[in-house]
């Protein structure tokens, strides 16, 4: 069992597998991202010895996220190997987050390989403006990903990035749309996670201006409904639809926080909001597993009380440097 300074029991991995995508979200990456050599990314083989050593160590949830997590080529080896995992009971779940270009392909692969709910990243229904804030993508690719999955068995949810004067006069109307197929929806906070300097500040709506608009406007009530995840949940009046606000600077939630992050290049990251991590892919490469357990603890004991995201126009002293897509979501 692992757990940190502060009495939180760390159950629950985030495994990057790719910095890779399809996709240029405008508050994920920059445009023309510079990818990491392939020799420094794990192998699938890599990231398969490291969850069975966290498997070992107590944790039993699993996310696959990227980059986009579909692009990367053996990611069914790594789904596999969680789907026998759960079948001997020695984890509880293994999920996925994607942004929903691959489903049409993969959907059946998924839900024959126990995964049985996942993240969709959909920020705006409208096509044009899909096209503007992925660079290029194309929402029906997407729509019709969601349908795929649905139609396999797998339970959606809608991951929505809530930016400043650019869908966040969208948001009912996903909402709606997505309670018509019985999918839930979180709404997130920008974080300043990236290198954009003043255009991140520029990306950012207080998420309890959102909140208090979205209350009264659909008739929301707190709800007790939890996941795995940071979302506070509510439900609107005569629906079965959950919609999560996750807010990561205007409503901290630290202190239940379960979950550490390992990159695809094997650094595992105890907090989204910090710049500190341990390098685990030094003493995997060199066959030693008793010292990447040794790190691994380690790492227990450095895993901060909370993180130190803030956003302001000029300065970045609470800027991340690093971008999303290198440590997932």
């Amino acid at each position: 069992m692992l757990i940190d300074n502060f009495k939180r029991k760390i159950e629950y991995l985030r495994v990057s597998v790719t910095d890779r995508c399809d996709l240029r979200c405008t508050y994920c990456m920059v445009e023309d991202m510079k990818f990491l050599p392939r020799q420094e990314v794990l192998s699938i083989e890599e990231i398969i010895k490291l969850i069975s050593i966290f498997n070992k160590l107590g944790v039993k949830k699993y996310r696959l996220t990227g980059g986009e997590p579909l692009v990367r080529k053996g990611i069914v080896d790594i789904i596999e190997y969680l789907n026998e995992l759960k079948k001997k009971e020695l984890i509880q779940e293994h999920t996925l987050t994607t942004n929903g270009t691959n489903l049409n392909k993969y959907s059946e692969i998924l839900k024959k390989n126990g995964i049985n709910r996942i993240n969709v990243s959909l920020d705006t229904l409208n096509p044009e403006r899909f096209k503007e804030i992925t660079r290029w993508g194309d929402v029906n690719k997407v729509l019709e990903g969601i349908q795929a999955a649905l139609d396999s068995g797998i339970k959606v949810k809608i991951n929505t990035v809530v930016t400043k004067d650019f869908n966040d006069d969208e948001l009912i109307e996903i909402i709606n749309w997505s309670e018509k197929k019985n999918i839930d929806v979180s709404l997130i906070e920008v974080m300043p996670i990236g290198s954009i300097g003043e255009e991140r500040f520029n990306q950012y709506k207080l998420m309890s201006l959102v909140e208090k608009d979205l209350i009264e406007k659909l008739s929301l009530t707190k709800s007790h409904f939890r996941t795995n995840g940071p979302s506070r949940y509510f439900e609107r009046n005569n629906s079965k639809q959950k919609i999560g606000f996750i807010s990561a600077l205007s409503h901290n939630f630290c202190d239940t926080c379960n979950r550490i992050r390992m990159t695809c290049t094997g650094k595992l990251f105890m907090c989204l909001g910090q710049n500190d991590f341990v390098d685990l892919k030094y003493p995997l490469r060199e066959k030693k597993s008793e010292d990447v357990i040794k790190m691994i603890e380690y790492a227990m004991t450095i895993k901060p009380k909370s993180h130190d995201f803030e956003i302001k126009k000029d300065d970045y002293k609470g800027y991340i440097n690093r971008y999303m897509n290198q440590t997932g979501g």
